[in-house]
């Protein structure tokens, strides 16, 4: 019998100790791991939240060298696993702006992809007193990513992005078949659109979704609504978070994916473009 690959996600509540935060993140790797996971996917600002937005510009690092990036290789190899870490604050063309980074490790450590979030957080909850401007610190990244795994045709996006159905279907023609995305949904939008947006986009799409993300309350006086998600090409959950810290693990099977594809040929229906 053909063994099903497993893949992870973790969940945390990060705060502004780094070193804390990369052992943390390391620990509930390692707990995925035991699970089975091949994959694991880590949240959005694993390693960082500072008190003000504008803290992760001294956080940044130039593409190809610092520590988060040394600890993402180095986790990878030591685990023996695809690494999806989250986003870590990478220089940018603004000196006084970083670019959200989600870097790809495969299991021999060696980077295999980036992707910078593209679409960025600039509004005011409706009903809160709460309001994000990313677009004062991070400069938005212009191009989609799907990449060869082990695991499948995989797809990177970012938190924000996912409320933006028409990526997604560019990533589809790009043959992507799961999708990895690190988010920190902020609690009152996370109650409200968290699960229908990631069960949305993978019945949508026909695929597999990986949505790892912060939650619990935050140093900066932020609160993050957890809840990270494993669900198939139907819509299922196959596995939840609560708001704890944690890790998520599941089988994935392509078999299915492909049943499915071709017994709902909804992607092949499509008129507009």
């Amino acid at each position: 019998m053909k063994t099903k690959p497993k893949i992870g996600a973790v969940q945390m509540s990060t705060g502004t100790n780094v070193s804390a935060n990369l052992f943390e993140a390391e620990r509930l790797i390692k707990e995925a791991v035991e699970q089975g996971a091949g994959l694991v996917v880590l949240p959005e600002n694993f390693a960082f939240m500072g008190q003000h937005d504008q803290d992760q510009v001294a956080r940044r690092e130039a593409d190809g060298e610092g520590p988060l990036q040394a600890f993402l290789a180095r986790v990878a190899k030591q685990q023996g696993i695809w690494l999806v870490g989250g986003t870590i604050p990478m220089v940018a063309t603004d000196p006084n702006k970083v670019r959200a980074a989600c870097l790809v490790y495969n299991d021999e450590g060696e980077r295999v992809a980036r992707y910078d979030k593209i679409h960025l957080f600039d509004v005011m909850v409706p009903g809160a007193d709460e309001r994000y401007h990313e677009s004062a610190t991070i400069e938005g990244g212009e191009r989609r990513l799907v990449l060869d795994s082990p695991f499948g045709r995989l797809g990177i996006a970012v938190c924000y992005d996912l409320r933006f159905p028409e990526l997604f279907r560019q990533m589809l023609d790009d043959g992507m078949e799961l999708l990895a995305i690190p988010s920190a949904f902020t609690a009152i939008t996370g109650k409200a659109h968290w699960e229908i947006l990631v069960r949305a986009r993978a019945i949508e799409n026909l695929i597999y979704v990986i949505a790892a993300a912060q939650g619990g309350f935050h140093i900066n006086g932020r609160e993050t609504h957890g809840h990270s998600l494993i669900v198939d090409p139907w819509g299922s959950i196959l596995a939840q978070a609560t708001r704890a810290t944690g890790s998520i693990c599941c089988e994935i099977d392509r078999d299915f994916q492909d049943s499915v594809r071709r017994s709902f040929p909804a992607i092949e229906h499509r008129r507009l473009r």
